[in-house]
Protein backbone atom coordinates (compact mmCIF):
# COMPACT_ATOMS: atom_id res chain seq x y z
CA UNK A 1 0.00 0.00 0.00
CA UNK A 2 0.86 3.50 -1.06
CA UNK A 3 0.17 6.49 1.31
CA UNK A 4 0.76 9.70 0.25
CA UNK A 5 1.65 13.02 2.64
CA UNK A 6 0.30 16.52 2.37
CA UNK A 7 2.68 18.91 2.61
CA UNK A 8 3.25 22.84 2.68
CA UNK A 9 6.10 24.59 -0.04
CA UNK A 10 8.33 26.73 2.64
CA UNK A 11 10.61 27.70 0.13
CA UNK A 12 12.54 26.23 -2.93
CA UNK A 13 13.85 26.56 -6.68
CA UNK A 14 13.05 24.55 -9.99
CA UNK A 15 13.84 21.04 -8.82
CA UNK A 16 13.87 20.98 -4.53
CA UNK A 17 11.20 22.47 -2.44
CA UNK A 18 11.85 22.49 1.63
CA UNK A 19 7.86 21.31 2.60
CA UNK A 20 6.59 21.42 6.09
CA UNK A 21 4.21 19.00 8.19
CA UNK A 22 3.34 19.22 11.64
CA UNK A 23 6.79 21.06 12.50
CA UNK A 24 9.06 19.31 10.35
CA UNK A 25 10.56 20.25 7.56
CA UNK A 26 11.92 17.79 4.65
CA UNK A 27 13.57 18.35 1.14
CA UNK A 28 11.44 17.16 -1.64
CA UNK A 29 12.00 16.75 -5.04
CA UNK A 30 9.60 19.14 -7.09
CA UNK A 31 10.58 17.73 -10.86
CA UNK A 32 7.12 15.99 -11.25
CA UNK A 33 4.96 19.14 -10.50
CA UNK A 34 7.19 22.12 -11.38
CA UNK A 35 8.09 25.41 -8.96
CA UNK A 36 5.29 25.99 -6.32
CA UNK A 37 4.77 28.98 -4.45
CA UNK A 38 5.34 29.35 -0.63
CA UNK A 39 1.80 28.24 1.29
CA UNK A 40 0.88 25.73 -1.56
CA UNK A 41 -0.06 21.94 -0.77
CA UNK A 42 1.51 19.46 -2.40
CA UNK A 43 1.11 15.61 -2.04
CA UNK A 44 4.77 13.70 -1.50
CA UNK A 45 5.32 9.98 -1.86
CA UNK A 46 8.85 8.80 -1.32
CA UNK A 47 10.57 12.59 -1.47
CA UNK A 48 8.35 13.61 -4.10
CA UNK A 49 6.02 16.05 -4.66
CA UNK A 50 3.77 14.20 -6.84
CA UNK A 51 0.36 16.57 -6.73
CA UNK A 52 -0.43 19.90 -6.22
CA UNK A 53 -3.37 20.16 -3.87
CA UNK A 54 -5.70 22.02 -2.65
CA UNK A 55 -6.37 23.52 1.32
CA UNK A 56 -9.87 21.59 1.45
CA UNK A 57 -7.88 18.19 -0.13
CA UNK A 58 -4.63 18.68 1.57
CA UNK A 59 -7.19 19.32 5.31
CA UNK A 60 -9.00 16.06 4.21
CA UNK A 61 -6.19 14.00 4.15
CA UNK A 62 -4.44 15.03 6.87
CA UNK A 63 -7.76 14.05 8.53
CA UNK A 64 -7.96 10.50 6.86
CA UNK A 65 -3.91 10.31 7.98
CA UNK A 66 -4.94 11.36 11.83
CA UNK A 67 -8.31 8.83 11.62
CA UNK A 68 -5.83 6.22 10.76
CA UNK A 69 -3.43 6.63 13.99
CA UNK A 70 -6.49 7.09 16.42
CA UNK A 71 -8.26 3.87 14.89
CA UNK A 72 -5.05 2.34 15.51
CA UNK A 73 -4.59 3.23 19.50
CA UNK A 74 -8.29 2.51 20.18
CA UNK A 75 -9.36 6.02 20.26
CA UNK A 76 -12.43 7.88 18.77
CA UNK A 77 -11.90 8.69 14.76
CA UNK A 78 -15.36 9.55 13.64
CA UNK A 79 -15.03 13.34 14.33
CA UNK A 80 -11.94 13.10 11.35
CA UNK A 81 -14.30 11.18 8.75
CA UNK A 82 -17.07 13.86 8.78
CA UNK A 83 -18.03 13.95 5.26
CA UNK A 84 -18.37 10.55 5.15
CA UNK A 85 -20.51 9.53 7.93
CA UNK A 86 -24.12 11.14 6.34
CA UNK A 87 -23.93 9.55 2.85
CA UNK A 88 -23.90 6.15 1.45
CA UNK A 89 -20.21 4.53 -0.13
CA UNK A 90 -20.25 5.52 -3.88
CA UNK A 91 -19.02 3.05 -6.67
CA UNK A 92 -16.21 4.79 -8.80
CA UNK A 93 -17.76 5.14 -12.00
CA UNK A 94 -16.01 2.34 -13.97
CA UNK A 95 -17.39 -0.16 -11.51
CA UNK A 96 -21.03 1.28 -11.68
CA UNK A 97 -23.24 -1.39 -14.45
CA UNK A 98 -25.09 1.71 -15.88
Amino acid sequence: MCIGIPMRVVTGNDFVAQCERHGAIASISMMLVGVQPPGTHVLTHLGSAIRVLDDEEARAIDDALAGLAEAVEGRDFDSLFADLLDREPELPAHLRGE
